[in-house]
């Protein structure tokens, strides 16, 4: 569970996030909502240590993450940020090596151990065949795919990833947030994702928290999207919420979200 308690970060005179209090489960797919400059992505990198708060504490089970050196952070915690680093020249099996990083012997030896668990990781993304193929010559999903299996292979028990759709067609989309999914719930990876695509949302998490203005808007299990008015003040326009026609006959209920303009 990361806990975040009375969290402020001012940058420029402008408060760009401000949490009294705030609980994220880290054996669920969380989805982080919220409008453009509501402080998701200063969220996801306050939750992955890669910056700290003016004010307040930032807690993974009972650590604070700002007082966690840069491995120990790494075994608890795997990042992918929306602006990948580069990896030119890399192939897909160099890339997810990398991911080994925190988990070497004394020296950086490569142990014993560590080809296996690259190559698990490579075949949980279903990236097998791309192995030996230079990153740069894959696809935008196949790429997503790759650096999934980077952060699989650093072991973490948790997966924060900042917009891993952003620049992915719809087909991609869906299949990255099955792969999530699938992590999630096969794997018992704890997954917190910023999303835009609020019928991803819908389809996919099983937690929820939104933002908006730098503050926490709501937050909770999935079914607190179900409610239109909530959805409508979040992103300030009209929506329109829908049971999804395969959902008929099931249990449970999808609900597709429609913007109403």
């Amino acid at each position: 569970m990361f806990t975040i308690s009375d969290v402020t970060l001012v940058r420029n005179a402008r408060k760009i996030l401000s949490v009294e209090q705030l609980s994220i489960p880290t054996d669920q797919l969380t989805v982080v909502l919220g409008h453009n400059g509501s402080g998701k992505s200063t969220l996801m990198s306050l939750l992955a240590g890669q910056q700290t708060a003016d004010s307040g504490t930032v807690k993974l089970h009972e650590h604070v993450i700002s007082e966690l050196g840069a491995k120990e952070l790494a075994k608890k915690i795997a990042f992918l940020p929306q602006n990948l680093p580069a990896s030119a020249g890399m192939t897909v099996r160099e890339l997810v090596r990398l991911g080994r990083f925190p988990w070497r012997g004394a020296l950086g030896r490569w142990r014993q151990d560590d080809s296996a668990i690259v190559d698990e990781a490579i075949a949980k993304t279903g990236m097998m065949e791309f192995a030996n193929t230079l990153v740069d010559d894959l696809s935008g999903g196949e790429r997503q795919r790759a650096w999934v299996a980077m952060l699989l292979a650093q072991q973490s028990p948790v997966l924060i990833l900042d917009e891993p759709t952003s620049a992915l067609d719809i087909q991609h989309q869906y299949q990255l947030l099955s792969l999530l999914a699938e992590l999630n719930q096969q794997h018992q990876c704890g997954i917190i994702v910023i999303l835009h695509d609020l019928n991803l949302a819908l389809r996919y998490a099983t937690h929820i928290v939104a933002l908006r203005e730098g503050s926490i808007a709501f937050s909770g299990p999935v079914s607190t999207l179900h409610d239109e008015q909530r959805l409508s003040e979040l992103y300030q326009t009209p929506i329109k919420l829908m049971d999804h026609p395969d959902s008929q006959g099931t249990d449970t209920i999808n609900k597709v979200a429609v913007v109403c303009a």
